[in-house]
């Protein structure tokens, strides 16, 4: 058979082209934006802020009433902004979420502002108290039979990482320690790259989580390196394997059996792929890259079938 994919596009894909079908799985968003400190921060925050929730409703298909975003600010933007940013009102959001995010469901928090302290003391400054990453690791225990994506893209978020992981989360975070606390840009390029197609390296017309942060770690050490300036935030990720099988996306739907055959097929690629990745271990190179490109290829093939028949994969 043909090959068509070649060798070296096979290892790029090998840990971005995992998306797993969402089926009946329904996606579900609290965004929380801090306090600015000043209006260019407070803007930038709002602007974030606003582009995810359209981003979830319009191209993820979220409930409305599974939008939640707590602002600095609430006049700002009255008509989507649900309250003010408070601990109380966050932790009443997360208890609020846990009475309508079924098993299987995707939660997805995303803190945008400005962070400071360490470990389990690290926060997010808000209006008033500021929870720890403690708080947050509380309030996410309801959430075991979920899966879990949790941003902090403010500075100084590097500690949330070991605090919050654990099965079935992928934890992200702006920077790789506490001590990276200069402003941080990765936020604006990690919501630009879920919001765009630019970020979908693989082009299968689904952005995983892996690559949104890729994108968004590539664009942040550009924008440092157009500047002439030193790097001072490095991006972290808990989970590659289960970020790079997270999509938030609705799924495609079709009525031509045909699509629904190939769709299905896809699915046992990708949980092949899965499987064979924790096999890698026991398994003497060469045979385990024969088999991944194998499969990889595959997938990419259903995926050019599923688009000509004109369905979004």
């Amino acid at each position: 058979m043909r090959r068509a994919l070649s060798l070296a596009a096979i290892a790029l894909a090998a840990g971005l082209v995992l998306a797993a079908p969402l089926g009946a799985q329904r996606t579900h968003l609290l965004v929380v934006t801090g306090l600015g400190g000043e209006p260019r921060f407070s803007e930038a925050f709002a602007r974030q802020g606003a582009a995810l929730h359209t981003l979830a409703r319009t191209q993820w298909r979220v409930a409305d009433s599974s939008v939640v975003w707590l602002a600095e600010d609430p006049a700002r933007d009255p008509r989507r902004i649900r309250g003010r940013a408070t601990r109380e009102a966050i932790g009443a959001a997360f208890l609020s979420l846990s009475r309508r995010v079924a098993a299987g469901d995707v939660l997805v928090v995303i803190l945008i502002g400005h962070g400071s302290g360490e470990g389990p003391g690290s926060r997010v400054n808000v209006p008033g108290a500021d929870p720890t990453a403690a708080d947050y690791a509380a309030w996410l225990s309801g959430f075991a039979r979920q899966t879990v994506v949790f941003v902090n893209a403010a500075s100084a978020s590097g500690d949330f990482v070991d605090v919050l992981r654990a099965p079935n989360r992928v934890v992200l975070t702006a920077t790789r320690t506490a001590f990276e606390r200069n402003e941080s840009i990765f936020g604006e390029h990690f919501v630009r790259g879920l919001s765009g197609a630019e970020a979908d390296a693989d082009k299968d017309g689904r952005t995983t989580v892996l690559e949104a942060f890729a994108y968004a770690v590539r664009e942040v050490a550009r924008v440092y390196e157009q500047d002439q300036r030193m790097l001072t935030e490095h991006a972290a990720l808990s989970d590659s394997t289960l970020a790079a099988r997270t999509v938030f996306a609705a799924a495609a739907a079709s009525d031509d059996p045909r699509v629904v055959a190939l769709v299905a097929e896809r699915r046992v690629l990708e949980d092949s792929v899965a499987a064979l990745r924790a096999r890698k271990a026991s398994m003497p190179a060469a045979a385990y890259e024969d088999a991944l490109e194998r499969l990889l290829v595959a997938i990419a093939e259903k995926s050019e079938a599923i688009r000509a028949a004109g369905v979004k994969p």
